[in-house]
């Protein structure tokens, strides 16, 4: 991803006055707003997926939360439908709702933001269509997002 894509792709994430770059990392950037106190790591899916995809590792210091997986599917997807994260040779079945999917829980999250930091490309797959990431910068924008909140 270009430096210029990854600035486009914040626009979708937040309000522009809220937000402070934390860096552009190969495909991933990080992030930090002011209110509500967070700082995410994100990129979007590689190819041309209308709407656009992306995914975020957030922490949320004032919540307790700590690398949060979510992302935004291409599609939406029926309620009863599945939707599957692949990291490296790692399986994930996501919490969904619409074209919104999260990790099950915080054990999840952990597990899949481990993966992420050891493989180079991840995929979300079901209803018909998969979106693609390359990992290429991904761990060093996680560790800027975990930086960035640390005295919070």
């Amino acid at each position: 991803m270009t430096r210029l894509a990854a600035l486009a792709l914040l626009a979708l994430a937040s309000p522009l006055s809220a937000r402070e770059s934390l860096g552009v990392y190969e495909s991933w950037a990080a992030f930090k707003d002011a209110s509500p106190a967070r700082c995410y790591a994100i990129a979007k899916a590689g190819g041309k997926t209308a709407p656009p995809a992306y995914a975020t590792v957030s922490l949320w210091p004032n919540k307790g939360v700590r690398g949060a997986v979510h992302l935004v599917l291409s599609r939406e997807v029926p309620a009863k439908g599945s939707v599957r994260l692949t990291v490296g040779d790692k399986r994930f079945d996501l919490v969904i709702k619409g074209r919104n999917a999260w990790a099950a829980d915080a054990r999840a999250d952990a597990a899949i933001v481990a993966a992420m930091r050891s493989a180079a490309r991840m995929s979300v797959s079901g209803a018909g269509f998969t979106d693609r990431y390359s990992l290429d910068g991904a761990a060093t924008a996680i560790d800027a997002a975990t930086v960035g909140c640390a005295n919070r």
